[in-house]
């Protein structure tokens, strides 16, 4: 009896072994999935330089004639791969997102702060996108039209007369409105110290995540703790005048939430990030490109002329209301247009949370997955003459996965109508009571990392008599 036992014992040892060293074979023996064509560039800095100082649709089209709509880069210290077909955006943002979790090189994702929305899934993002949007919804925005109003005159005031740099004013002007979301209504004591040290912190936003004296990172990240200090004051401010507000910051502070002050200040600093120089980037192009196409700003500033007349007609005040910015058709196209031609973001940061396959090729775990939004917003078979900057495209709505300018998915943007507003209104003001024009050339562009015009647009603003 013993013999049989054993000898049933090792048999089935023997058969696990055998098993396993066949199962071993042939998945060896099985065709290992190529990495995607394409070339990782130099050791560590991999193509990164090629990408920031040239044209990106000369980069990533170029790559794309060469290996397809599907190739791997290094970049920003990373290994990347790259997609630029709508179904493939849609493959990583929508349909098997969860293979995909969103993030940012080290250098961002350790300035902006590791609790931020931009790095995570689940139950902590959801929480937060629901916190995000309470405050940035239309019935939540609605109600603070007349103070971006009041910012915006402000802002088109001070350029009166002047020569300015385009840019450089409206991030100014998107900062402001951002402090306005995010703290309300009410004067921040520290407002001059967090514009101090977040102008300070963004110069770092991509450089090289080497944390030694006198590189821009590690300015930055000095610049990042002062901020974080400042957050803690107001914090602390509000938490001792008991202040419940519709803002932002009173979302996140809510007793219900419970989120600490590390993740309110990541989060904070995330929003002014996210909502500053994007939108300034695309109000300087909305400038460029009115003034090179006199008939469309001629059908802008109608548009806009009529919603005075008619608020003049009806005896109402003549501060905008959010009902007058639903009445801006023409300026919205121009706006969704510029947001094409320009695609001021022209990818977004992905990681594979496990090895995915995608048309017969290996996008290994843990690297960069890149939809390419630029490259969908100039594909001629979507969009004709892809180059020509022309509003009426849009009176048709694209189709589903063509236009991405806030992202898509769960993780889209959700401070697109903030942004939006924020720039119809400046719209109105700028083009019903001024006329400008632009200094020196204008056929240059800059990249760092946002493409803008040659030397963020210089021009002359003067009141229209």
């Amino acid at each position: 009896m013993e013999l049989t036992t054993m000898f049933f014992f090792f048999a089935s040892i023997f058969s696990v072994l055998l098993l396993h060293s066949l199962l071993k074979f042939f998945a060896s023996s099985r065709p290992k999935l190529p990495l995607p064509p394409g070339s990782l560039g130099w050791p560590y800095v991999g193509e990164t330089f090629q990408l920031y100082s040239q044209n990106p649709n000369v980069f990533f089209a170029s790559k794309q004639k060469r290996y397809g709509s599907v190739f791997k880069t290094h970049i920003l210290g990373c290994p990347c791969v790259m997609i630029s077909s709508p179904e493939a955006a849609k493959f990583v943002l929508v349909t098997r997102a969860h293979l995909f979790k969103p993030t940012f090189p080290a250098s961002k994702e350790r300035m902006l702060g590791k609790q931020a929305i931009f790095f995570h899934q689940g139950d902590y993002h959801t929480k937060l996108r629901k916190l995000v949007l309470r405050a940035f919804m239309p019935e939540a925005i609605k109600n603070i039209v007349s103070n971006i109003e009041s910012i915006a005159t402000d802002t088109l005031q001070s350029w009166e007369g002047r020569f300015i740099n385009t840019f450089q004013e409206m991030k100014t002007y998107t900062f402001n409105v951002a402090l306005l979301s995010i703290f309300g209504k009410d004067e921040i004591p520290h407002r001059d110290d967090l514009k101090r040290c977040y102008y300070i912190l963004e110069k770092g936003y991509n450089s090289m995540p080497i944390n030694l004296p006198g590189t821009l990172f590690h300015k930055s990240m000095k610049a990042r703790k002062e901020l974080a200090q400042i957050l803690a004051k107001i914090l602390s401010t509000r938490r001792q005048m008991r202040y419940n507000s519709n803002d932002l910051l009173g979302s996140f502070m809510g007793d219900k939430e419970g989120l600490t002050d590390e993740q309110v200040a990541d989060n904070i600093i995330g929003v002014i990030f996210a909502a500053r120089d994007t939108t300034a980037s695309v109000l300087t192009w909305i400038v460029k490109y009115l003034g090179e196409n006199p008939r469309v700003l001629q059908a802008v500033t109608e548009e806009q002329e009529a919603i005075m007349r008619s608020k003049d007609k009806c005896g109402e005040e003549k501060f905008l209301s959010w009902a007058d910015t639903k009445k801006m058709p023409i300026t919205s196209r121009v706006i969704q247009e510029t947001l094409r031609v320009a695609s001021i973001l022209s990818f977004t940061f992905r990681e594979a949370v496990e090895d995915v396959e995608y048309e017969g090729y290996l996008i290994p775990k843990g690297w960069k997955v890149l939809p390419l939004f630029r490259n969908i917003h100039h594909c001629p078979d979507i969009f004709p003459e892809p180059e020509k900057f022309d509003p009426s495209r849009f009176e048709v709505a694209p189709k589903p996965n063509t236009f991405m300018p806030f992202g898509n998915g769960t993780h889209s943007c959700p401070g697109n109508e903030l942004a939006k507003l924020e720039m119809l209104v400046l719209l109105h003001h700028l083009t019903t009571k001024y006329r400008w024009s632009m200094v020196g050339t204008q056929a240059g562009i800059q990249y760092g990392p946002f493409a803008l015009p040659q030397n963020g647009l210089p021009i002359r603003l003067t009141l229209k008599t």
